[in-house]
């Protein structure tokens, strides 16, 4: 008798043992998924392991009850990935198992599409029907002939013919001249996209040096390839070398997944990659129909393609013969999911690669601290790109002081930034203007009484839309019409300060009246084609200048465009995060490679109130090994990471007084598993203390040896903690605190 453990969907964190029934002995495996009666009523369940035994009575267990045959299995080594994620970012089990999965093939609610395709059943039967009854059964006979010249027509290609040619269709089937059969039809989400197939180039000399090493190590390491980072200039090539590593791994019959960090770079980054390796490419990101994305997962599922290409969910591609993973721009914050399971697949792709014994290879101009601190200390290896292809220069970067700047026509835009822009329309060329904050103003305020447009619901402001007149909270998503006049006091002095890239793109078409302008935030991209259409336009001439918050900021390469303007260069500083400036130097330097990338030079405006910040100082020179050595020095100091390794515990609840006790009575619970190593601050107030209307606090966890709390807080979080009136829970290694 076989034992079969399977995990329900109801966050419990727990397995259960079901007896595998005879006649299913052949049809359950691990990944399977089954019915098993569950309570009162019966659950669906996916199968984790089999094993010949049961820590329960076996007159306690109950049998499964049916096998979704056909519905997909989670390969075994995925599996094993979902174990290791539950237990590292301590989520309950279910919630690792269900992220495996894309809603549309999980729920079992999407099928595959199907079309009816049409063929002779006997041609001489055919042939003598048209000759006997060609004038009087015209459209029969229209129709037989266009199935005799085109076997296999769909459905659609007859309805030209007679608008009743479904009735004629049903006649002919049943003379048995015809027969109907039901394909496959895939929803292809390339569909209209023609791409123009192309060969390698020649590589550079440190192009070719990095493959060769890449290659020579997996041909001596084939059963543990371990991570590469590729650390390599704005402009200096690195999705070459991650199509010459792919074209080998392809040829060696193995898969590969490619991670990217924005939708706004998939359409780009698949063109390349179909250019070179055509239909073999598979997509999967959020903006893709569920249809979509239930085709393209389960082309990877059937092994119809080689490469998978998306956004984090791509991780989880159901390769079984898995090479190598490349995570693009590998510092992103976009990388981490914000909602449990909060992981980070750039961590995740190391761990799926041991797993797999698979080569990762992690990419980014700006390196996160973490990468290149394990790069340093051996753990991964470290390989650099220092010069742009066919040697390009870098852009030449200026520091506008706007402390002293108050002569421009703006005071958003100095002079210095005004002119280059003039310049570049003139000489057509083209301009990047990029501010990290969406919105027209990001305060609303009355002169005469002080009150301020704050959300009640969070302890945020609310940010005021010009374009549609109103003010909306970008934490809970409320949207109310802006007053005309203050609602406190009824004065109409209201002031608008701050200013997002809605405000920008005004200024921008009052300043610079002819010029052809648009605006790329996430306002403004609300599908798919809203991305492709902008991204076509401006590569094309269409736009001369281009306003846009981090999504323009990386991986983007537009040859013509010269000048890039950054607004505001240290909002990002103002964030009260320990990695504030890593992520201002991250910016700017990525925003500045989007310049220069062409023939002609590039040139890079930081505008800034604060020019002597060394995470501005140092992305003036391009420097990240500078920035590296003087930032990890801070991160020793603090003992952030990467250090050590940090744990966030939240609290949530509409009661403060709640959350403090619950707390307070948490870090009693868990004074037993601590030691001397592990750094505690808290509770305290949440950087942003009210989100819904909810209390937050948190407690930080710093430390390398964070094993037994995980797991003595998970077993807290969801038995003794789990029906209280404040929500708990854990963020392992947080990419930002102020949340």
């Amino acid at each position: 008798m076989k034992i079969a453990r399977v995990m329900v969907n109801l966050s419990l964190d727990r397995v259960f043992d079901y007896i595998i029934p005879d006649k299913f002995n052949s049809l359950v495996h691990p990944g399977s998924r089954v019915e098993v009666p569950f309570g009162k009523s019966f659950r669906n369940a996916y199968v984790v392991a089999i094993q010949d035994e049961s820590s329960y009575p076996f007159e306690k267990l109950k049998e499964i009850s049916d096998v979704f045959t056909e519905h997909p299995k989670i390969p075994e080594k995925l599996l094993k990935l979902a174990d290791w994620m539950a237990e590292y970012y301590c989520c309950a089990k279910e919630q690792a198992v269900k992220t495996l999965l894309p809603a549309s093939v999980r729920t079992g609610k999407i099928k595959s599409k199907q079309k009816k395709r049409y063929y002779i059943n006997d041609l001489k039967l055919a042939e003598d029907f048209i000759f006997k009854h060609k004038k009087k059964k015209k459209l029969q006979c229209e129709i037989l002939k266009q199935i005799i010249s085109e076997p296999g027509i769909p459905e659609e290609s007859l309805s030209i013919i007679s608008k009743s040619f479904k009735t004629i269709l049903k006649k002919l089937i049943k003379e048995n001249l015809i027969k109907e059969e039901s394909v496959d039809f895939y929803r292809n989400p390339f569909e209209n996209r023609q791409i123009i197939r192309s060969a390698p180039p020649t590589l550079t000399e440190e192009q070719k040096a990095i493959v060769g090493e890449i290659l020579t190590h997996l041909e001596q390491n084939p059963n543990s390839p371990g991570t590469f980072l590729l650390h390599g200039v704005t402009g200096s090539g690195k999705t070459e070398v991650y199509l010459q590593i792919l074209n080998k791994i392809i040829s060696s019959g193995k898969d590969a997944i490619v991670l990217v960090p924005e939708i706004a770079l998939t359409p780009q980054t698949t063109d390349r990659f179909r250019a070179r390796f055509g239909d073999n490419i598979s997509v999967l990101h959020s903006s893709l129909s569920d249809g979509e994305r239930y085709d393209e997962w389960m082309r990877i599922y059937r092994g119809k393609v080689k490469i998978a290409i998306g956004a984090r969910s791509a991780l989880f591609a159901p390769f079984r013969n898995l090479g190598a993973i490349i995570v693009d721009e590998e510092h992103e914050p976009s990388y981490k999911q914000e909602e449990s399971p909060r992981y980070n697949a750039r961590d995740m792709a190391v761990m799926r690669g041991k797993f797999e014994n698979s080569l990762v290879l992690l990419g980014s101009a700006t390196p996160s601290l973490e990468s290149y601190y394990n790069a340093n200390i051996g753990k991964y290896k470290l390989c650099e790109l220092t010069k742009r292809v066919d040697n390009r220069l870098m852009p030449q970067v200026t520091v506008i002081d706007m402390r002293v700047e108050n002569k421009s026509t703006s005071k958003l835009f100095s002079n210095t930034l005004i002119n280059a822009i003039h310049k570049r329309i003139i000489d057509g060329e083209q301009t990047i203007i990029f501010l990290n904050r969406k919105g027209f103003a990001t305060n609303m305020t009355c002169l005469s009484c002080g009150w301020n447009a704050e959300c009640q619901q969070c302890s945020v402001s609310y940010t005021y839309h010009k374009e549609r007149q109103s003010l909306s909270c970008h934490l809970c998503a409320d949207i109310k019409p802006a007053p005309l006049v203050c609602p406190s006091c009824g004065d109409k002095q209201i002031r608008m300060t701050g200013a997002g890239t809605e405000k920008i793109e005004i200024i921008c078409k009052k300043i610079f009246k002819n010029a052809k302008i648009a605006r790329m935030d996430a306002e403004t991209m609300t599908g798919r084609d809203k991305y492709e259409k902008v991204l076509s336009d401006f590569r094309t001439g269409k736009i001369q200048i281009l306003i846009g918050t981090q999504m323009i900021a990386k991986g983007l390469d537009f040859p013509n465009v010269t000048l890039v303007g950054i607004i505001c260069a240290d909002i990002s500083l103002h964030i009260p995060d320990f990695r504030s400036e890593e992520r201002t130097f991250q910016l700017l330097t990525q925003v500045a490679g989007r310049a220069g990338r062409g023939d002609r030079p590039g040139e890079v405006i930081i505008q800034t109130f604060n020019p002597s910040n060394p995470a501005i100082l140092f992305a003036l020179k391009h420097d990240f090994k500078s920035f590296f050595n003087y930032e990890i020095d801070v991160r020793k100091k603090f003992f952030y990471p990467p250090i050590t390794h940090m744990l966030a515990l939240y609290f949530k609840s509409k009661n403060e007084d709640d959350i403090i006790k619950i707390a307070d009575q948490l870090i009693v619970d868990l004074k037993p598993f601590l030691n001397k190593e592990i750094h505690i601050t808290g509770p305290t107030p949440a950087p942003i203390p009210k989100i819904k209307g909810n209390f937050r606090y948190i407690i930080l966890f710093k430390g390398n040896k964070l094993g037994l709390i995980k797991k003595q807080l998970k077993y807290l979080i969801y038995s003794k903690y789990k029906n209280k009136n404040v929500l708990i829970y854990a963020d392992s290694d947080p990419v930002s605190l102020a949340k």
